[in-house]
């Protein structure tokens, strides 16, 4: 018997183990994200097309919003999964932007993987993109221009720009005037900044009527209706009471027994809850509120006593709606009505029970300087409403972010064909392989005119070379007018998106393509061994 005939096979990974290596592993992670690309790239633009999503129990979503279709899409490759968190992070940071982010790394990926096959180190590539991507911030800084935080007439176009492509476009005046005067109204806004927590505006849908029929409350709606059959349908003047704790009996923490022997002694234990209840309102009405919100129950009786005082009650009301009543009314959220003093009570012009469709709901409206309103949403159907919803909350995402940094770009693809033009003549001055990544870098950027004129059946060759010429000519705005197939200035067209867009959703698909392309192993585990007499042979000679 030979030494060779000795050896032992060495287990350093559990069997059923699946590896893939080299620039094998390289082109499937490539392949997965370019994937995810294609899936969402006939969405872009103002001519995209919608997906349908329908989940495992159904449910039906209609929508071109691309953090949307990720989230819905059940992905199951890894690398695939980092792709969708770009589009989260999008989402985040800007509310806006997530289609273009996706469609850009994809896009980084597939010129890469012509450097690779040209035996370009992926540690190469990679370096020349994260010179790209940082250089690409400073150049688009330079390119956009100051936003006077008083021009409305500019934020209105930031906001339609926004909705344009979606399912509100055909009312995006009207929305983008809801947008703008809800933004304006619950922003913080100092001599020399803005911030905006997109949480205070309320965004309430409801079908039955068209989308023109949106309206912006200036308060708070809740979608339920008053507690008692008894109590007044609108409430003038309303000082509203916001509290956090049951208006009934609390039940003991324990398993506990109450013992009464004597029956006379029944009605009496009635007696006393009725008696402690009643004291819990009495406490209530003391301060002269006219309205009861409570985020927790309110039993029977006291919707009795409640009723017999004239007051209006809803119940079970969410602690974010809690949160967006304290901000719109001013009044204090109490959690022991022990310490409740008419201190403590808000203040709104009318609390009233609307029925909407077959629901009813109730308005808070009339807050004096709210801090937090609703912008209700109608649409003829549930599908409608949603995408609506999602282009309004796309819109407030611009708007906000455009008023927080301070600075906005045109769209239709200029700021992606000027970027590209820059970064091929900062590629120039390069003297390493590093020049060939950072023009690939540039070569991916021109993905978004090409899918904005590919979405909207024009011959992309034809309308990128007529953006080239123009941004050669030094116009830094020309873009595509999908619509006619002309090159326009898109600022003058009103076509104006916030940097951040462009700055966040360029980072981020940098540094999503650089650490895909970093990936030389993938080792997928196997099962963990099921049969216990087996040694562990890991690492055995």
């Amino acid at each position: 018997m030979s030494e060779k005939d000795n050896y032992q096979p060495v287990y350093i990974m559990p069997e059923g183990t699946q590896r893939n290596t080299g620039k094998n592993a390289q082109r499937m992670n490539i392949m997965a994200a370019k994937l995810v690309a294609e899936a969402v790239r006939t969405t872009l633009g103002p001519k995209g097309m919608d997906k349908m999503l329908v989940d495992s129990l159904g449910e039906v979503t209609v929508t071109n919003d691309g953090v949307t279709i990720l989230r819905e899409i059940e992905i199951e490759h890894p690398t695939a999964k980092m792709i969708v968190e770009v589009a989260k992070t999008q989402e985040d940071e800007v509310g806006d932007g997530t289609t273009t982010a996706v469609v850009i790394a994809g896009d980084l990926l597939k010129q890469a993987e012509g450097l690779l096959d040209k035996n370009i180190h992926s540690t190469v590539i990679a370096k020349g993109y994260r010179l790209a991507a940082d250089k690409s911030q400073k150049i688009l800084k330079n390119m956009a221009s100051k936003l006077d935080l008083e021009d409305k007439d500019t934020l209105k176009k930031i906001a339609e720009t926004a909705m344009t492509g979606k399912g509100a476009e055909d009312n995006k005046g009207r929305l983008a005037s809801l947008v703008i005067e809800a933004v304006l109204k619950v922003g913080r806004k100092t001599k020399d900044s803005f911030t905006l927590d997109k949480t205070d505006i309320k965004v309430e849908k409801k079908t039955g009527a068209g989308v023109e029929e949106s309206e912006i409350i200036q308060g708070i709606v809740l979608d339920k209706e008053k507690v008692h059959s008894g109590m007044p349908e609108r409430v003038r003047n309303a000082k509203i009471a916001l509290v956090d704790s049951p208006l009934e009996i609390k039940s003991l923490e324990t398993d506990a027994k109450i013992s009464i022997t004597d029956p006379d002694k029944i009605q009496s234990f009635f007696d006393m809850e009725e008696a402690m209840i009643k004291r819990m309102i009495d406490k209530v009405s003391a301060t002269k509120a006219n309205v009861v919100i409570c985020q927790k129950g309110i039993d029977d009786l006291a919707q009795h006593f409640l009723a017999k005082k004239g007051i209006y009650a809803v119940r079970r009301v969410k602690k974010s709606d809690m949160e967006k009543l304290a901000k719109a009314t001013g009044a204090k959220i109490i959690s022991d009505l022990n310490d409740f003093s008419a201190e403590d009570l808000g203040k709104a012009g009318l609390v009233e029970q609307v029925q909407v469709g077959d629901e009813y709901m109730t308005y808070v409206r009339e807050c004096e300087n709210p801090k937090a309103l609703t912008l209700l949403l109608r649409g003829a159907t549930h599908h409608v409403v949603d995408e609506v919803a999602r282009a309004v909350d796309d819109a407030i995402g611009d708007v906000g972010s455009a008023m927080k940094h301070g600075f906005v770009v045109a769209g239709a693809g200029a700021p992606e064909i000027e970027l590209s033009k820059e970064l091929k003549k900062y590629a120039n001055t390069l003297s390493g392989r590093e020049q060939l990544a950072v023009q690939a870098f540039a070569d991916a950027l021109e993905v978004i005119p090409r899918t904005l004129a590919e979405n909207a059946g024009l011959d992309p060759i034809d309308v990128l070379t007529e953006l080239k010429a123009a941004h050669d000519n030094n116009e830094k705005w020309a873009g595509v007018n999908v619509f006619t197939g002309k090159i326009i200035d898109a600022w003058k067209e009103g076509i104006i998106e916030p940097l951040k867009i462009k700055t966040q959703a360029i980072s981020s698909a940098a540094d999503v393509a650089i650490m895909i392309l970093r990936i030389d192993d993938i080792i997928l585990s196997g099962k963990e061994e099921s049969n216990p007499g087996r040694k562990d042979e890991s690492f055995s000679d």
